[in-house]
């Protein structure tokens, strides 16, 4: 990390809580450790400028006629009477490279400006908005006839204008590899992979306090529709009729589901929302982790309870399916009943979950965030090197 590259950083989630936007503060933390230049342009309650060593944040309140897309992150459609603002803000800075994080507000004028200014393109995908629309107008439309088709079709559609705003960047980078192979394949782009790591010594299984013989369900993330929490509810009758009553559910978050697993799980723990030592622990207390999201990217979760040495049981559908190794550190869900047979299954065979947990625990020990964002620094060195060979293929043309 001795070569110094000066980054202009739009990242559309940045102080929610959500996986994208605690990857974004890493990345943060990296470049500040690391001594290199970065100007991080990001939304915040009051509007706002400080210097931290070599980072620089400037960030901006939101007006009042922004848009609630999740419990803390917004789209506000006047955020452009910023650019002006913001332009100075990059000219001053001098950026070698402009990172952009999604079809948001902020990251629109970071396109804009690297765009004006010739400067090269950097985005990276961290989140299927294509399928959380999608899921959100089925839950918000239930009631109305023909619900699915409209559901697909604002789903395709805006997974089509995504991939036409992700041919702006030289470089694209996102969490899987579908992902990458498809938006190589519809955007013409380099296109990499960039995963997300953990920090093992902060979710770990040293950190378990519960002492009983109580086998422990766990869930952790927003309660929102596109989370499919309410596959729980299946999996405790599931338990039920099985006979087993030994058991609880442990659920971590907030969300306007949280009612629904109130009123319809029997037996269960709601922390709400929990950060720091009290999440590491509560992580630690599972035996078994549950995240049947269909619509996650990545599912930052399902690393958090592996290094935790939870085995966990996530969807076929998204991202999560390529941080289990099926069968090894925990299973991968192809119907929804499996979430429940998997359960039952585990709960059952303690030696096979036994030899599971060591399994998860292994594996999420050998992500090093550090290694993933040294990977982002060269990913930014190579859209600088297509721009300026593009520049000088022009120049000679």
């Amino acid at each position: 990390m001795n070569q110094k590259t000066r980054v202009a950083f739009f990242p559309d989630s940045y102080l929610e809580v959500n996986g994208a936007a605690m990857t974004c503060r890493r990345l943060v933390d990296f470049a500040g450790r690391n001594d290199q230049p970065m100007l991080v342009i990001h939304a915040a309650p009051e509007t706002s400028e400080k210097s931290e060593g070599s980072v620089t944040h400037f960030a901006f309140k939101r007006s009042p006629l922004a848009i609630l897309l999740d419990e803390d992150l917004a789209f506000d459609p006047l955020f452009l009477r910023k650019y002006n603002a913001v332009r100075r803000k990059v000219e001053e800075f001098k950026p070698d490279v402009v990172h952009i994080t999604g079809l948001n507000d902020i990251s629109i004028i970071g396109v804009l400006l690297a765009w004006k200014l010739n400067i090269p393109a950097l985005g990276s995908w961290h989140t299927n908005i294509h399928e959380f629309a999608s899921s959100r107008i089925r839950r918000i439309l239930r009631w109305l006839p023909g619900v699915d088709p409209m559901a697909k079709f604002a789903e395709k559609k805006i997974k089509g204008g995504s991939m036409l705003y992700y041919k702006i960047p030289h470089v694209i980078l996102s969490p899987n590899q579908e992902l990458v192979d498809e938006l190589a394949r519809r955007t013409g782009r380099l296109s990499k992979l960039m995963g997300r790591g953990v920090d093992p010594s902060y979710f770990s299984p040293e950190k378990r306090t519960a002492s009983d013989n109580t086998f422990r369900i766990g869930s952790v993330g927003r309660l929102r529709a596109e989370k499919n929490v309410r596959v729980l509810v299946d999996v405790e009758k599931a338990l039920i009729d099985a006979g087993i009553e030994d058991y609880e559910f442990l659920v971590v978050g907030e969300g306007n589901e949280r009612e629904f697993l109130e009123e319809n799980l029997k037996r269960k723990t709601l922390t709400g929302f929990l950060s720091g030592e009290p999440l590491a622990e509560a992580y630690a207390n599972m035996d078994l982790f549950l995240f049947p999201s269909e619509t996650d990217a990545f599912g930052n979760v399902a690393q958090e309870a592996n290094a935790s040495g939870v085995p966990a049981i996530v969807s076929d559908k998204g991202g999560p399916k390529f941080i289990i190794r099926d069968g090894i550190t925990g299973h991968i869900a192809r119907e929804k009943e499996d979430y429940a047979r998997f359960a039952v299954e585990l709960y059952r065979d303690r030696e096979k979950l036994a030899t599971m947990k060591n399994a998860a625990r292994d594996s999420a020990v050998s992500n090093s965030w550090d290694a993933i964002f040294s990977g982002v620094f060269k990913s930014y060195r190579e859209a600088i090197d297509i721009q300026r060979k593009k520049s000088e293929k022009n120049a000679n043309d």
